[in-house]
């Protein structure tokens, strides 16, 4: 082991941000760096509207940090803060807004299977138009795993569709 080497498990997960902020911005996405429990977040957002919703509009809130290991309980405190910020950062008249989505992703060399499990068990509801799919990255040098809830939902469904789309660009 050379004790000059960088750690793989840094280096991978610092790479992943930075890619995943550069297709953040490809997008047309708004990115900025929101501080979590001593993370570097990379926090973006944007709002579509299309005639197939009815002329409503979806905001979608994407972020993503590297943790050392991923665990269902760090996942599912990140999973609430990233819904709790979101809902601070919305805009329009409580109650007449339309729905927001929100993918906050945990990026790591070592994701435990019950997380992984846990963010493809089902999306995470708050209130009646926060809706989250909550998603892990393995970036282990062997290979990636994406995992995410990719079914329908009850509230929002009309949405799943553009939601999906945007996630496997975001995070490939």
């Amino acid at each position: 082991m050379n004790p000059h080497a960088t750690e793989p498990t840094a280096d991978a997960a610092a790479a992943y941000l930075e890619a995943l902020h550069g297709r953040l911005t490809a997008d047309g996405c708004t990115v900025t760096s929101p501080p979590w429990d001593d993370h570097r977040v990379v926090a973006g957002s944007r709002a579509d509207r299309k005639v197939r919703w009815f002329g409503t509009k979806v905001e979608l809130f994407v972020f993503a940090a590297a943790v050392p290991e991923v665990d269902v309980a760090t996942l599912g405190e990140f999973t609430g803060w990233a819904m709790r910020y979101a809902k601070d950062l919305r805009r329009g008249i409580p109650g007449a807004r339309n729905a927001a989505m929100v993918l906050p992703a945990l990026v790591s060399t070592r994701v435990h299977p019950e997380a992984a499990r846990w963010a493809a068990e089902d999306a995470r509801v708050l209130g009646t138009t926060l809706i989250s799919r909550p998603l892990t990255i393995e970036t282990a040098p062997a290979a990636r795993r994406t995992t995410m809830y990719r079914g329908r939902v009850v509230v929002g469904g009309l949405f799943t569709g553009h939601v999906l789309q945007k996630a496997s660009l975001y995070f490939p």
